[in-house]
């Protein structure tokens, strides 16, 4: 695999981890019980931490590389595995 394939499928999946972290741990100022500010809005996050965001998003997107080049490296699921949702000749018989 070329690395610059491997930079565009890293950050892909840095992209979709991001949206899969994002609400995670995230509370309200009224969940936290906090005073909001006048004119502010009602889901506006109280306790937004972006390093620890940027962290898990980097740690699961990581992992998530690692399957997905584990797999292409080592061949575990090709496109012959979903071979049974195709219907073949066998098929239309009827």
């Amino acid at each position: 695999m070329n690395w610059t394939s491997i930079i565009a499928i890293y950050a892909l999946f840095w992209v979709l981890s991001a949206f899969v972290i994002l609400p995670i741990g995230v509370r309200s100022y009224e969940e936290l019980g906090m005073e909001k500010v006048p004119g502010q809005a009602d889901g506006v996050p109280g306790n937004f931490r972006p390093g620890l965001i940027l962290l898990r998003t980097t740690l699961l997107s990581a992992a998530a590389f690692g399957v997905f080049y584990a797999n292409y490296v080592y061949g575990w699921i090709d496109r012959h595995t979903f071979d049974f949702l195709i219907a073949g000749p066998e098929a239309s018989a009827d």
